[in-house]
């Protein structure tokens, strides 16, 4: 969790473009500077920033402070609101009963997701073929272990891990086979039960034309999903391999 500590008054100015980072943990960075930031306002500042679309204040203060009574969730509402004003003025936005983030706010989780949304929504878009794995493996607020943050964490760890796979595709059809393998280890790493990973790390070694790289995949596969769940890999996953093996 951030480490609550005090902060200085009006230290953002309010139109200055400001970088709220939730991924790895959280941190308020201002012209490349990191800027203190007590412990209510980044709980209040990271869930505006996860939500869509404006919070009534009640919602905020009720999931923020669940185990409160409403009128102590308020006022810790207010406090954290009154403490973030001095941070920066349009860090938080009023709009009657609703809040936001201020237009100036940029969202590191933001960039992610809209990567990874084009690698697995849009094929025929442009890559960058030198483009790896970075910035599609990082986690959501690390350590922090509100339920709010763990929905999220887990809707983003799926939006990771297809996007990964997706990338490991597209750069082995560009011939960027190491980068491709990266990217797919990664989605392995991130969940070594899922079978789609492993397959694509699988597919980019027969890519490269590497079979021993390919059969040894396979049979690190094979071999977790047996101890883990007492299951072998699909047919799709074996048929990929099917030439290779001896009759």
């Amino acid at each position: 969790m951030a480490r609550s500590v005090p902060a200085p008054p009006l230290c953002v100015e309010a139109a200055a473009p400001t970088q709220l980072n939730l991924l790895n943990g959280f941190e308020l960075r201002h012209d490349d500077r990191a800027v203190n930031v007590p412990a209510n306002v980044a709980r209040v500042l990271a869930f505006l920033a996860l939500r869509s679309r404006p919070q009534h204040r009640t919602t905020v203060a009720g999931t923020l402070w669940l185990d409160s009574p409403e009128e102590r969730a308020a006022a810790n509402l207010r406090t954290a609101l009154w403490k973030a004003r001095r941070v920066a003025r349009d860090l938080v936005v009023s709009q009657g009963s609703y809040l936001r983030l201020g237009p100036t706010v940029e969202i590191d989780l933001d960039a992610m997701v809209a990567r990874a949304h084009q690698l697995t929504e849009d094929p025929t878009a442009e890559i960058d073929p030198a483009t790896g794995p970075d910035g599609l493996s990082d986690e959501l607020l690390p350590e922090w272990y509100d339920d709010w943050v763990l929905l999220e964490r887990e809707r983003l760890r799926q939006i990771r891990l297809h996007s990964l796979e997706a990338l490991c595709v597209r750069l082995s059809t560009l011939g960027r086979h190491g980068l491709a393998i990266e990217a797919g280890l990664a989605a392995v790493r991130s969940e070594p039960l899922r079978e789609s990973a492993h397959r694509a790390v699988i597919q980019a070694h027969l890519a490269e034309g590497n079979a021993g790289e390919a059969l040894r995949q396979f049979d690190e596969l094979a071999k977790v999903l047996w101890e883990n769940l007492g299951i072998v890999p699909t047919a799709t996953t074996r048929d990929l391999l099917a030439a290779l093996r001896p009759s």
